[in-house]
Formats: structure tokens, sequence, C-alpha cells
């Protein structure tokens, strides 16, 4: 009942009713991500395309979306990562969404979020002051 509620009160939990009957009806499931998020395609956009667009799991975030699932949502790629044998080579990091906002955003010395102070500053650089 409660996830009944959030699809029609909502837009950023998950998908919305109008997602959800517009999936049923025309898209077709064509892979997930490691997030859990669900890929489709189906009928045609403004361009005459083939429609692509993803169903996220929980809160609707962009950033959630990696990198081979983005080109092929955004037909940069015709084929889809669920398709293909890709394997990330050794130096390539794994995707991480946009940590803004949460306890593990990135903070840096001297940040009101830290207790560590900011670094003085040095060199040639002098304030400038009233009357100067």
């Amino acid at each position: 009942m409660k996830r009944l509620l959030l699809q029609i009160f909502t837009w950023w939990n998950g998908q919305t009713l109008a997602t959800r009957f517009h999936t049923w009806r025309k898209g077709r499931r064509v892979g997930a991500d490691a997030f859990g998020n669900v890929y489709y395609e189906g009928g045609t956009d403004s361009e005459g395309r083939t429609r692509r667009w993803v169903i996220y799991d929980g809160l609707s975030e962009a950033s959630k979306v990696p990198p081979g699932w983005h080109g092929w949502l955004h037909h940069r790629v015709d084929t889809p990562p669920a398709s293909e044998s890709y394997e990330p080579r050794e130096w390539q990091k794994p995707h991480l969404p946009n940590l803004t906002g949460t306890p593990y955003a990135y903070r840096p010395k001297g940040s009101l979020l830290t207790k560590e102070e900011r670094p003085r500053v040095t060199g040639d650089y002098d304030a400038w002051t009233p009357g100067n």
C-alpha cells in the first residue's frame, strides 16, 4: 500500500503510475545493473528513435546510472551492456553515485561540516584591508 501511495504522490521514488502504465504497454526489459535499476525500450521518441528509459531502484537519482547504461540510454551505443561481455580494465574504478548531501560526501579540510581546521594561507598573498 505504501509503495502505491508513493507512486501516486511522488515522482522521485522509483516510477510514477504513468511510467508504470507506459512500461506495461510498450516496454521491453533490456537488462538491469548492479544497483538494481531496470532498463527498458519500446515505442519511439520525437526523433523517431526507439525510446529508452530506466526504472530506478529507490530514489530517482541520475548519477546511479553506470557509464555503460548511460551511453545506451542516450543512444551513444546500440548494444546494451547486458548484451556485451565487457570486462573493465584493472585500472577502472567501480561506478559510484553522487554522494553530495550524504554522510559520505567529500568534505575538504576547513569545511564547516568537519572538525579539521583549514590550512593557514602562506606564500606571497597579502589579504586586502581597508585603507591600504
